[in-house]
């Protein structure tokens, strides 16, 4: 035990107590609601649930509430949670391709089938601070009602509909679930894609960055990034088909990568692929050149020592949640072990010749 007196435990609820306050702010400002945050901080809401595995915008929204905007901290909270909950079954994979589209771009075609859709985006904004936002507040305004979704068919099966495009394998086989068992080396593409998806955003942002200066060897361009709604779709033993149980936000980036071919392929272009819960689009651009970048062996690619290529580094250091708990945990009484170290360093000291000593000091 670190603590072994009542003292200790007065001090730990004190401590409590005063982080209630300091969550609480100044009485006299309004309350946030849980309604407030999860409508007016949607990005942080759905890095919460997509960090945390469990996409719930009310809870995502609570614990960030909880964590007083302490995202990390908010998302292991989301995860303790995940862990107490019964699983039922599974649904069917999703499919990305009947999306209710909100937002949908290109960086490799101007006119694709369906469009381009700019949808809500900083991308275009002078990154000013709106100060009427601080005296006036904002207006109301009118609920957008969506318009007739087009038919939207991935831009990357056109490529593949000419042979351009790396084909898609899959063996069928069931994959590891990342939120029910350990990871484990080596690991397939289901299982690093599940560990990225979950990663830490900024960690897989400074990796995917290192692979565009040359850190990866993958130069890659946006063939599409779309964000909308999914039907999530699950099978009934009882009815003896799936039914509609709900929908959900997703964030689906694929890149394009030049690949020269090998002895058995032909020169065609390579995928990333990153698939992420709510409007994280930054994530999920960061995610599909990582995933690219660890794809080098089974593309007989050259391993350049990169970071982004080292897949033991890559998915044991990018979930943040771990992280934090090694690296806090140093913050914990750890008293007998420094005791043990300080009687070291004395005893090699009185093993030193004063006069080294005195010189020393």
């Amino acid at each position: 035990m670190y603590v072994a007196t009542k003292g200790g435990e007065r001090a730990i609820d004190a401590a409590h107590d005063w982080l209630a306050e300091e969550r609480r702010g100044d009485p006299a400002v309004p309350e946030l609601t849980i309604a407030q945050i999860r409508e007016q901080m949607r990005l942080a809401v759905n890095r919460v649930m997509a960090e945390g595995s469990l996409y719930d915008p009310d809870l995502a929204a609570l614990a960030i509430k909880q964590a007083r905007g302490d995202l990390i901290e908010a998302i292991f909270l989301v995860r303790a949670y995940r862990t107490t909950l019964p699983r039922f079954g599974s649904s069917h994979p999703v499919e990305t391709c009947d999306m209710a589209i909100t937002r949908r771009i290109s960086a490799t075609f101007k006119d694709v089938p369906g469009g381009q859709v700019l949808g809500p985006t900083f991308d275009y904004t002078h990154r000013l601070l709106d100060f009427k936002l601080m005296a006036d507040g904002e207006a109301p305004t009118a609920a957008r009602k969506p318009a007739d979704p087009e038919p939207a068919p991935h831009i990357l099966a056109l490529l593949d509909r000419d042979g351009l495009m790396e084909p898609l394998a899959h063996d069928g086989a069931t994959p590891r679930d990342l939120t029910r068992e350990p990871l484990e080396l080596p690991a397939d593409r289901p299982l690093r894609l599940q560990a990225l998806t979950r990663g830490d955003e900024g960690f897989l942002l400074s990796l995917a960055y290192s692979t565009q200066r040359g850190y990866g060897r993958t130069h890659a361009f946006v063939g599409e990034l779309r964000i909308g709604t999914c039907a999530v779709e699950m099978e009934i033993p009882e009815l003896g088909f799936a039914v509609e149980i709900g929908e959900i936000e997703l964030t689906e980036c694929e890149t394009v990568n030049q690949f020269t071919g090998s002895k058995t392929e032909p020169p065609q272009f390579t995928r990333g692929y990153g698939l992420v819960m709510g409007q994280s689009e930054r994530k999920a651009i960061s995610m599909s050149l990582v995933e690219r970048a660890l794809r080098w062996e089974e593309l007989g690619e050259e391993n350049t020592g990169a970071p982004a290529q080292d897949t033991e580094f890559v998915l044991y250091h990018s979930d943040n949640i771990q992280a934090t708990g090694f690296l806090e945990h140093i913050k914990l009484p750890h008293y007998v072990d420094f005791q043990s170290e300080l009687e070291l360093i004395r005893k090699l000291r009185r093993a030193v010749a004063p006069e080294r000593l005195e010189a020393a000091e």
